[in-house]
């Protein structure tokens, strides 16, 4: 073995036996529904801000996400970071942090379906929400495994399916052993390496290519279409209304997604949220604004990247296969930090997929297995079933993987999650915003909400896999489904406008008494000390 391969070795060997010994630990904490969940709502603010943004954060962003956004943007792509910092992050803690914590305990609300079954009154809500969950989060979790193959060709010659059943495995091991305590102590541990790592690879990416300056010069060179030069490494980059839709969808739609929300009902205190807010918020700025940073420099390597052959209209074109270009940037730096690479993808990856899995297993046991059943289900066999379905989302999620590697000419899985996230986003950030805030709020508002998301999506992807041409739609409708990230902006803004309207011309089905006894929470008075707040 070469020194790299021993070094990549060892390296994996200690994390993965740090991740499985976590599992071990926190066995204890998951005895019950709410200690598995939840960690008995007393999780403290690092883990919980750590486990925002790991669950945020995966390999996609890193090895996917930068590449593309960087290819399109250049460094403006950095942009999509800070979105993601201070509007995924920031404001996602200062808007929904304390009123989630406070409102989803008042109403003993497990996860997001659960919220909206008890906030509305209609248990229809919650198994369609919960459908919803199900439908969506399968492709998005399949979709973690993305990029792992090129990485570890780097150092190993190890089959794909293989690198991608030693992840499904180890994963599943302390998720099923340890629940969601289990997920936020490895979440921290893997948000370490993460922040580490990318600061490693981003000062190692730049040295190599004769520093910053240096670096900015050889990107600015590089014309594009409509500039002779100048576009990549310019202040909003070459197209800069497509960077706004991204930033939008990938910063905004994370205050609709269930995995993302169910982090603030398990927060432990009230001081808890202010420092969460500032290390999530930090972590974001690094990890989230690096890997943009450095994805920003992919053209530097358009001579080592992979490229597949597409007809447009008419004529043969060369398409960079985005994939490919975080691995060929890092497959000139020394061994160690490509070590640290493979060990950071695998955290990021891991990290999200622990969360994923927990809550399509959480949302699908209490929310549609346990009202099916006509006895009543105890704790244990609560816990004991969402283990089960546990293994069953891992092992669908690998399966996919390993069928789509198989079979490249199968593009369903990609654009499939191209989807899931504006579809999530557009079907529940509103009813849940609205719901927290607005006692006007209605059931039909909400229905028509999940709709409208839905809706957006499954026509967003009916285009996208039969390849229709939208250009004679008109100029809205022709930009609007032009791509999964322009539909996806359009479901969720149409959302917050769809619940107000919706509910002022519908009749409000609660009892506007419990309306107002779950208001009333917010109320509650507590003694602080003087420092917190004066008199």
């Amino acid at each position: 073995m070469t020194p790299q391969i021993w070094l990549c070795s060892i390296l994996l060997i200690v994390f993965f036996a740090v991740m499985i010994g976590v599992g071990f630990y926190t066995r204890s904490h998951a005895t019950d529904v709410n200690g598995f969940v939840l960690g008995g709502r007393s999780v403290g603010p690092w883990l919980t801000a750590f486990a925002f943004g790991t669950s945020y954060f995966s390999a996609v962003i890193f090895v996917g996400y930068a590449g593309q956004f960087g290819w399109k943007f250049g460094l403006a792509s950095t942009w999509a970071g800070l979105g993601n910092a201070f509007i995924g992050s920031l404001l996602a803690w200062n808007i929904l942090g304390r009123r989630t914590r406070i409102m989803t305990q008042k109403l003993d609300a497990k996860t997001m379906p659960d919220f909206f079954g008890k906030r509305f009154a209609s248990d229809k809500l919650k198994v369609i929400a919960s459908v919803i969950v199900f439908i969506f989060l399968i492709p998005y979790t399949a979709s973690l495994y993305n990029g792992l193959s090129s990485l570890f060709g780097l150092v190993f010659d190890l089959p794909y399916w293989v690198v991608i059943l030693v992840m499904a495995f180890l994963t599943g091991m302390y998720v099923i052993f340890g629940g969601y305590m289990a997920t936020a102590i490895n979440d921290f541990i893997q948000g370490i390496i993460m922040l580490f790592g990318i600061c490693a690879v981003i000062f190692a990416v730049i040295n190599n290519n004769g520093g910053l300056v240096e670096a900015t010069k050889k990107l600015s060179e590089i014309p594009t279409e409509g500039w002779e030069s100048g576009a990549f490494s310019s202040f909003l980059g070459p197209d800069p209304l497509a960077l706004l839709f991204v930033v939008i969808l990938t910063s905004l739609g994370t205050w609709g997604l269930p995995q993302m929300v169910g982090k603030f009902y398990a927060i432990k205190s009230e001081k808890d949220i202010h420092k969460g807010t500032v290390i999530s918020t930090a972590f974001a700025v690094i990890v989230a604004g690096g890997c943009y940073f450095l994805g920003g420099f992919g053209r530097l390597y358009a001579d080592k990247i992979k490229y597949a052959t597409k007809t447009v209209d008419g004529n043969e074109v060369q398409v960079p296969l985005f994939d490919t270009i975080v691995p060929a940037m890092l497959s000139t730096l020394p061994s160690i930090i490509i070590a640290v690479v493979i060990v950071l993808v695998l955290s990021a990856s891991m990290s999200t997929l622990s969360s994923l899995v927990l809550t399509s297993s959480s949302t699908f046991t209490l929310d549609v297995i346990k009202p099916a059943m006509k006895k009543e289900m105890s704790e244990k066999s609560q816990v004991t079933t969402m283990r089960v379905f546990i293994v069953f989302f891992i092992a669908i999620s690998a399966i996919i993987a390993i069928f789509k590697d198989a079979n490249p000419q199968v593009t369903f899985i990609a654009q499939m999650m191209g989807v899931s996230w504006g579809a999530l986003a557009g079907a529940f950030l509103a009813p849940f915003l609205y719901g927290l805030y607005w006692k006007r709020a209605t059931k039909l508002a909400c229905s028509v909400c999940f709709a409208w998301g839905c809706a957006i999506a499954i026509i967003q992807m009916v285009i996208t896999l039969n390849g229709v041409d939208v250009s004679s739609w008109g100029p809205v409708l022709s930009y609007i489904f032009s791509s999964s990230i322009n539909s996806g902006v359009v479901a969720m803004v149409g959302g917050l406008a769809i619940v107000p309207v919706v509910s002022i011309f519908s009749k409000t089905q609660n009892d506007p008494k419990k309306i107002d006894a779950m208001f009333e929470a917010f109320e509650e008075k507590v003694s602080v000390p003087i420092k917190e707040a004066l008199d």
